[in-house]
């Protein structure tokens, strides 16, 4: 299985198993993962599930949607270069060891 590494603010890494093909939020709730609250449910109406994809993967999770773009300007964490929703990330092979940071205030 691909892992993710949720960061969180407080500096604390989980590194967590995560199935090909479910969003990073998916995988984030079914594991407990704090901070990440996904309360759409990955619908993509909120913005409780934003996360800070380290540099090195930005290229790999695929381009913001119109609709991902204006979620995260009403985020209620800073936006960064790699802002993204978690929802709108899926699990692939090739994002193994994908690396997020949880910011520290979801909506």
């Amino acid at each position: 299985m691909p892992k993710v590494v949720f960061v969180l603010s407080d500096g604390t890494q989980t590194g967590v198993d995560a199935r090909a093909g479910d969003s990073v939020m998916v995988t984030a709730t079914q594991q407990g993962v704090d901070g990440i609250v996904g309360e759409c449910g990955g619908n993509t109406s909120c913005a409780t599930c934003h996360v800070w994809v380290r540099a090195e993967f930005v290229p790999l999770v695929g381009d913001v949607t119109d609709s991902e773009e204006d979620l995260l300007d009403l985020a209620v964490s800073e936006r960064r270069a790699g802002s993204r929703l978690s929802c709108q990330i899926v699990m692939t092979w090739e994002l193994d060891g994908l690396t997020v940071e949880v910011p520290p205030e979801q909506p």
